[in-house]
């Protein structure tokens, strides 16, 4: 009876009576090449298009979809496939090539292998899947996101639901149920916008000299709505008379706001700087405030609220402020 061969591996298997004389040959392929390579075997595997197919024959000799390690390489123009054949078998996978690959049997789903990234994936004799999901002793609460945490949120535009890796080195922009974290500037600025509020909450980590966000809002005109959601900090300047006001649709009532503004007053006047009266109600010491009046000079405003916007406390810390 002629040779036949194992299912998955592609060992040879002799036929009672045969190879009389040479069975040894045969038996150390089987042993020295497809069995070792089975095991403890490295096959280099070239992408070199989007779609690469690893086939068995019935051959002991050695074949890249035996080997227990597929060190994938080169360029293969987009994210590609690796199909490999529907046997029984375990895989390592180094993705060493420079886009995402999915190893998978024909026509199924498979598994996908970030560039750079090296998987353990078994193939069940239909298609590739996961081999390993869980570790004991291996804390991953801080590397899986659960519903418990974030729920049809996600990471640089990828949703995630239960049990999704974070994988981004550098979240650029989170969203987790509706609130969004992102980072934005180099100095660690991170921004939480919470859900309904449009509130906007900033947090630094620095060294250093402590800034503010600075807006600076040229010539007022002759009637002017500061928007405080746009900085902490404005400079103005008075180049005409100008009624005042503070938009309050971004205050929450129970919050405390401020802002200064550095106020600089144009040639050609004097100018008048009139707090609107139909505006917010506005608190003074004495009720009364005296800003300077001549040209060019610089006035600092310090404004204060406790209630949302509906009022705001204002004083003038530094008047006609000059160098010393």
């Amino acid at each position: 009876m002629a040779s036949t061969y194992s299912t998955n591996l592609k060992l040879e298997l002799i036929g009672t009576g045969e190879q009389a004389g040479t069975w040894g040959t045969t038996t150390n392929t089987n042993l020295g090449t497809a069995l070792e390579q089975s095991i403890v075997g490295k096959a280099d595997v070239a992408m070199s298009s989007t779609t690469i197919t690893l086939t068995l024959t019935n051959s002991n000799a050695a074949q890249d979809a035996r080997a227990i390690y597929l060190n994938l390489t080169g360029s293969p123009g987009g994210a590609a496939d690796l199909e490999v054949p529907a046997i029984e078998k375990p895989y390592i996978v180094k993705n060493g090539s420079d886009q995402e690959v999915t190893i998978l049997v024909s026509g199924q789903t498979g598994v996908a292998i970030p560039t750079g990234k090296t998987a353990i994936v078994y193939n069940n004799g239909t298609d590739v899947v996961t081999a390993i999901d869980y570790i004991p002793g291996v804390e991953t609460a801080s590397l899986v996101a659960t519903t418990a945490d974030i729920n049809g949120g996600s990471i640089d535009g990828a949703t995630l639901g239960t049990n999704s890796a974070i994988t981004e080195a550098d979240i650029d922009n989170i969203n987790i149920n509706g609130n969004t974290i992102s980072t934005t500037d180099t100095n660690g600025s991170l921004t939480l916008t919470p859900d309904g509020t449009g509130e906007v909450v900033t947090t630094k980590f620095m060294s250093g000299v402590f800034s503010d966000k600075l807006t600076a809002i040229g010539n007022l005109g002759s009637s002017y709505t500061l928007n405080a959601s746009n900085g902490t900090v404005f400079t103005a300047t008075l180049d005409q008379g100008c009624t005042f006001s503070v938009n309050n649709s971004n205050q929450t009532a129970s919050r405390s706001s401020s802002f200064t503004l550095i106020l600089t007053r144009g040639s050609g006047g004097p100018f008048t700087f009139l707090l609107d009266p139909g505006g917010p109600t506005w608190y003074a010491a004495d009720g009364t405030l005296s800003p300077t009046t001549t040209d060019g000079s610089v006035d600092i405003w310090f404004f204060f609220t406790i209630d949302g916007g509906s009022s705001w406390y204002i004083s003038i810390p530094i008047k006609n402020a000059s160098s010393i």
